[in-house]
């Protein structure tokens, strides 16, 4: 059962892109800036591969990055949540979103008003925090609305809660939302509720809801959906899609509410998609320009990391990712346009730098090919996953095996072995005897190849092939000695098979399992282990 955990680090950008100036931005790279910070952790981001990905070399690689990875480059004309976020699922954007620098035209604005039955203070672009204490006090008075927009396309209407109850803000922004179409068509109308009694102390509430434009076309949700399997979003993403393609969603309170409901969401029973928002990075630090608290952030999610990374199933695929930069100590508190990272783990993931790639959709595409969901978009899938790949079948394994022979080290038995053992992600460690004139330093092929896979940090294998004779002639099978049988017992399951090889021309072998050769094991689970 196919799961795929994509995971949005809202704004964590790793760099400014060629184009920012643009965007009027220069000088941006937000990872780069909370990585000054004295809070900052990355060991178990680093695990994965973040420090070996483009142009991060103010981190430290590590020499065997655990996962697949990939810088990303946006190609829609935007440096926003919902653009980026359609770019990851697939769409990509020509034109931006409209913005206002000067507040909304009129023709919006007293729409809204006859709509609602309320005036609208301030009307301007403005800090959400400071709009609230310049404008709070008034809005208490008079029940007028306060709404404000900023460099993003967003019509924000902030209400303090004891004034305008939460579902009748709510109700307020459906009716912007409707209102705000055409060339008025902003990405986002957001509720922005605060508590307080006066300036000094109105402070915004974890009650904000986003009312997100529709998608011009189908995303990779939709294809999701449409194929029969499950689409989970946690956080914002039911509102950044306006629930399109959702089967499922729970909204959250900031990234550790959102980090508690997906660790949940491993012991859920689905196939597909959960698609996940951690909306702190950009909402309370980045807009904030709150350099250690960004950083205290990243770090609770890189502690967070190893809960989630021990649970996931045999078919889980971890995705990390973000939708734009909003670095926290630039010369604005407006989003930046930046790379972001793609990061990819699972025991079907093999690990490897795949460089830089545009666009963000090449996110899309890998989450489709991996679910087995025909969907159509820009770029390609990553080469990542090891079932794409074509495994060597039981002849393959065979001829490495008596391949393996050849080097066997037998000046005092005469008789050489070979082994051939497969590994879950297609490779093949070759293992021959190697013989000592102590005798008990001697070491078999097949104890020879696992413990070179071993070695090498890899423990999960999908057969072995063994083969030998005395002088390298082959006349009949050989079977593993009893100490082999123990030492692939502690690392392969009773089911795995176990060719033994009896003539090389023809080519002749018979399968047997391994709990067929070593029945009733003494494994580490004997031991609690």
């Amino acid at each position: 059962m196919k799961r795929v955990f994509l995971i949005v680090l809202d704004s964590v950008g790793i760099g400014e892109e060629p184009d920012a100036h643009l965007f009027g931005d220069r000088d941006c790279n937000t990872m780069k800036r909370i990585s000054g910070s004295p809070f900052y952790r990355n060991e178990n981001m680093r695990a994965l591969g973040l420090a070996n990905i483009d142009g991060q070399e103010y981190l430290t690689p590590v020499d065997r990055p655990l996962g697949a990875f990939a810088r990303l480059q946006e190609k829609s004309m935007g440096k926003d949540t919902t653009i980026g976020h359609w770019e990851i699922s697939g769409i990509i954007s020509p034109s931006p979103l409209p913005t206002y620098p000067d507040g909304f035209p009129e023709e919006v604005i007293s729409a809204f008003e006859q709509a609602t039955g309320r005036k609208a203070l301030c009307n301007k672009p403005y800090s959400g925090t400071e709009v609230i204490k310049d404008y709070g006090e008034e809005h208490m008075k008079t029940g007028d609305l306060i709404v404000y927009t900023s460099a993003d396309s967003v019509f924000q209407i902030a209400a303090h809660e004891d004034v305008v109850p939460l579902e009748q803000l709510y109700e307020y922004c459906r009716i912007a939302r409707k209102i705000l179409t055409g060339k008025h068509a902003v990405g986002r109308v957001i509720a922005r509720p605060f508590v307080g009694t006066n300036s000094s102390d109105f402070k915004r509430t974890a009650n904000r809801h986003d009312f997100s434009v529709e998608p011009p076309k189908e995303t990779m949700l939709d294809a999701i959906k449409d194929a029969g399997k499950t689409v989970y979003a946690v956080g914002k993403i039911n509102d950044i899609f306006a629930g399109q393609g959702i089967s499922e969603y729970v909204y959250t309170h900031g990234n550790t509410e959102g980090l508690q409901i997906t660790l949940e969401a491993l012991d859920k029973e689905f196939e597909g998609l959960c698609f996940v928002n951690l909306v702190d990075f950009d909402s309370q630090y980045g807009h904030r320009q709150d350099v250690d608290g960004y950083a205290k952030a990243f770090a609770e999610f890189d502690g967070w990391l190893p809960s989630f990374t021990e649970k996931m199933r045999e078919d889980d695929v971890l995705m990390i990712t973000a939708d734009h930069g909003c670095d926290p100590g630039d010369s604005h508190t407006d989003h930046t346009r930046e790379y972001i990272p793609f990061l990819i783990y699972g025991k079907n993931v093999i690990p490897g730098n795949h460089g830089t790639k545009t666009p963000f959709s090449v996110i899309a595409k890998t989450v489709t090919e991996y679910l087995g969901v025909p969907f159509d978009c820009e770029g390609e899938a990553l080469p990542v996953f090891a079932e794409n790949e074509a495994k060597p079948d039981a002849e393959t394994l065979c001829l490495s095996a008596i391949d393996a022979m050849k080097n066997a080290y037998v000046p005092y038995s005469g008789y050489k072995v070979g082994a051939a053992l497969l590994t879950k992600d297609g490779k093949i460690y070759q293992g021959c005897n190697i013989e000592n004139a102590a005798y008990s330093p001697s070491v078999c092929a097949e104890r020879t190849a696992v413990f070179k896979a071993v070695s090498e940090g890899n423990r999960e294998f999908e057969g072995i092939a063994v083969t030998g004779g005395p002088d390298g002639k082959i006349e009949g099978a050989f079977p593993p000695c009893g100490v082999c049988r123990q030492v692939l017992a502690e690392f392969c399951s009773p089911e795995m098979p176990v060719y033994l090889i009896e003539s090389a021309s023809p080519l002749k072998f018979k399968e047997l399992t391994l709990g067929a050769l070593l029945p009733e094991s003494f494994t580490p689970k004997n031991l609690g282990r």
